[in-house]
C-alpha cells in the first residue's frame, strides 16, 4: 500500500496570520469587540478571537481557507417545531342543548 503524501503547501498566508495575531493582541488588550463594526461586546474567547482574525484576513483578500458550511444551513434543516401544528379545535354550534 503506498501512503498518501501530505502536501507541504500553506494553508494560511503570512498575511492571514498577521491578522490574527493582531486580534488576539486587541483581545488580550480588551478592545476587540464582536459583531458589525465593534458594536457587540468584548471578546474573551481565544478561538472567537481567532475567527475574528481570520474573517478580517478574508475580507481583505489573504489566503484563507473557506469557511465550512454548517449541516443546519443546508435543506436538511429540522423543521420540527415550526411543521407541527397546533391543535386548536372548532367548538361545534350544532351542539345539542340540555333543557
Amino acid at each position: 500500500m503506498a501512503a498518501k503524501k501530505k502536501s507541504s503547501r500553506r494553508k494560511y498566508g503570512k498575511a492571514a496570520g498577521k491578522r490574527v495575531e493582531s486580534a488576539m493582541k486587541r483581545r488580550k488588550k480588551g478592545t476587540l469587540k464582536s459583531g458589525k463594526g465593534g458594536k457587540g461586546g468584548k471578546v474573551k474567547s481565544r478561538k472567537q478571537a481567532i475567527a475574528i482574525g481570520l474573517s478580517e484576513a478574508r475580507e481583505k483578500g489573504a489566503k484563507v481557507p473557506r469557511k465550512k458550511s454548517s449541516s443546519r444551513k443546508k435543506s436538511s434543516t429540522r423543521k420540527k417545531s415550526s411543521s407541527r401544528k397546533k391543535s386548536t379545535r372548532k367548538k361545534s354550534s350544532s351542539r345539542k342543548k340540555r333543557v
